[in-house]
């Protein structure tokens, strides 16, 4: 199995589980809004991860796709913020909030599985 592929299911597995958690302790618009951030962080984590992985080792390369990937997380959340609180939606500060988090819980697990591909590589 690829390591973006692990990276996929691990984050998907762990979006479900911490949307399971929250699920009992939110209203209705804030649950509608973390729901709604899992939706838009998921995709983007794991395209930005499988770049990433595609130049890791690569020096320069490397270094281009984690300035692509910061930036696209970066502008992902200014325009959801700009279409969020321009449309009056109200669960928009839940949904800011756990993009936020989404997109830095995923962050932390891309390492995991950069060590685990290069294990794999050695070993090879």
């Amino acid at each position: 199995m690829s390591p973006s592929l692990k990276y996929a299911t691990s984050g998907v597995s762990a979006v479900a589980l911490i949307l399971v958690g929250l699920w009992p302790l939110l209203g209705r618009a804030a649950w509608m809004g973390v729901v709604t951030a899992a939706a838009i962080a998921v995709p983007v984590q794991i395209a930005a991860f499988a770049i990433l992985n595609r130049y890791h080792g690569e020096g320069n390369g490397f270094l281009a796709a984690w300035v692509g990937g910061t930036l696209a997380r970066m502008v992902v959340l200014a325009v959801t913020a700009i279409v969020v609180i321009g449309s009056g939606m109200e669960g928009a500060v839940p949904l800011l909030l756990a993009l936020a988090g989404f997109f830095f819980g995923l962050l932390l697990l891309e390492p995991i599985f950069f060590r685990s591909s290069r294990a794999t590589q050695v070993e090879v």
